[in-house]
């Protein structure tokens, strides 16, 4: 198993759907963990914690990104930018 961290961007449309706390286990065999996050009217930041294969991590960013989700990976010894 593997863990990678992301800094998430949702567009307003999306706030609402629990992209990362519902839809990625149920889509995806990996675990996200929000470890951050600021939510404000017009747009989301999130800081998710990923694990699982990274294969299936990799699917699950490319999801993310598919739906509209600006997503950058944050490297270990990065801060994140919440």
């Amino acid at each position: 198993m593997a863990t990678a961290k992301y800094f998430c961007i949702f567009p307003q449309e999306l706030i609402s759907e629990p992209i990362i706390s519902h839809t990625l286990g149920e889509k995806f065999p990996v675990v996200p963990n929000i470890r951050a996050a600021s939510i404000r009217a017009t747009e989301a930041k999130v800081v998710v914690e990923i694990e699982g294969e990274p294969a299936d991590i990799e699917r699950a960013v490319d999801y993310l990104r598919g739906r509209g989700v600006s997503v950058a990976a944050i490297e270990d010894d990065q801060e994140p930018p919440i």
